[in-house]
């Protein structure tokens, strides 16, 4: 057997030993640990939800009655296939495929659950699925359990995707290309036209995560397919309702014929015990909520761009477009280290190292809240300016 113990400490020596870390009393932008109280920065609460006590009350306010474990309870105890299936989740896809305009939905238990699930489903061994290189891990996991080839094509170089496409779109039955929108790391958006573009000229399938694009752009929130006007040209959009949203949970937006194919071949949905009734009515309390929420949608974006105007000031690295706000550091160590000075000055932001990132692109991945004042973040950028010289002296 291998020696486990030193691994761990050759990762921790490296600057890339995780551990799990216990926070609490999440109160709006602020969240306590230890006898803490720090400005969240590391959250994909995006919309101030799941920290909004008042929206809580609001939920659990709602009579339930007769109904209380079909509205509150905490478990099913089975899978939707034996009797973990209710009104409230084919409510909820109801009104998923009605707010997309599509002609139906499927839940999964969450957006891995649903990457790794729909890939090995629908496609096989004729089939060949081209992946955007910085896809969430969820998608590439997914892409392990498909006995379909897969290639990846360099980060947004749609010039690439373009030259694979060339070379092997007729050598197979089906070609998916797969692309995250708002990328989860670089905070940047895959450009939505080019890919339909090269979907239809090459006869392909396109297959879009947004699951950091939902209840963020659009004029409903329903991500960047709405924005840009596309949603009919996308044949598989998987969101999510663990981030903005503030809960658990993920969704596919898709024909009436791939929705009953999945349930009937997708085993991350077959072999898993269903969302519990809480779960499912909070996402529906609050998808009815998202479309409204576009003063909260602005704010979020105007704070995105002060901050990035602050940290290229800097002369910090930065990149994106969107809420996430990445500041890329390099070297593993170097990261944590700084994100420690952040902390001893009430800042939690967490240091994001390879794998989840590439190697020698360590960073601060700063993810902005709609509950965030630009009174808060405006030192920011001379903190970790402050960080960085601080641990390279």
């Amino acid at each position: 057997m291998p020696d486990y113990k030193e691994r761990l400490v050759n990762l921790e020596r490296q600057g890339m030993l995780r551990r799990f870390q216990p926070l609490s009393g999440r109160d709006r932008s602020r969240i306590n640990c230890g006898e803490s109280s720090l400005l969240n920065l590391s959250s994909n609460d995006y919309l101030g939800l799941a920290a909004n006590k008042e929206l809580l009350e609001e939920f659990y306010d709602q009579p339930a009655g007769a109904a209380l474990v079909d509205t509150f309870g905490l478990g099913v105890a089975s899978s939707r296939l034996l009797t973990g299936d209710s009104p409230a989740a084919h409510q909820l896809e109801h009104n998923l495929a009605q707010l997309y305009g599509s002609q139906s939905s499927l839940l999964f238990n969450s957006g891995y659950h649903a990457n790794i699930g729909i890939f090995p489903a629908l496609f096989g061994k004729n089939d060949l699925l081209i992946s955007d290189k910085l896809n969430h891990a969820s998608i590439h996991d997914g892409l392990l359990l498909c006995r379909a080839e897969s290639k990846r094509f360099r980060h947004t170089d749609y010039d690439h995707l373009t030259a694979i496409l060339e070379e092997y779109r007729d050598r197979y039955e089906q070609v998916l290309i797969i692309s995250e929108t708002v990328f989860s790391m670089d905070g940047d958006v895959a450009d939505l036209a080019k890919l339909v573009e090269l979907k239809e000229r090459y006869n392909c399938l396109l297959y879009l995560d947004e699951a950091h694009a939902v209840g963020l752009y659009g004029r409903q929130g329903l991500g960047i397919g709405e924005r840009e006007g596309l949603l009919d040209k996308i044949d598989l959009l998987v969101g999510t309702f663990g981030k903005a949203c503030g809960s658990i949970g993920a969704f596919l937006i898709c024909s009436s014929d791939i929705r009953e194919y999945l349930v009937n071949h997708s085993r991350s949905l077959i072999f898993t015990t269903a969302l519990p009734p809480v779960v499912l009515s909070w996402n529906l309390f609050v998808m009815n909520k998202i479309p409204a929420m576009s003063e909260k949608r602005i704010q979020l974006q105007h704070l995105a761009s002060l901050l990035r105007q602050g940290l290229e000031t800097k002369g910090l690295q930065t990149g994106g477009a969107t809420n996430i706000v990445p500041v890329i550091i390099g070297s593993a160590a170097h990261t944590v280290t700084a994100a420690g000075y952040l902390r001893e000055r009430d800042f939690l932001v967490m240091p994001v190292r390879p794998p989840t990132v590439p190697k020698n692109s360590s960073r601060f991945r700063l993810s902005l809240t709609a509950d965030l004042q630009w009174e808060q973040l405006e030192m920011l950028p001379e903190l970790i300016c402050c960080a960085l010289r601080d641990v390279t002296r």
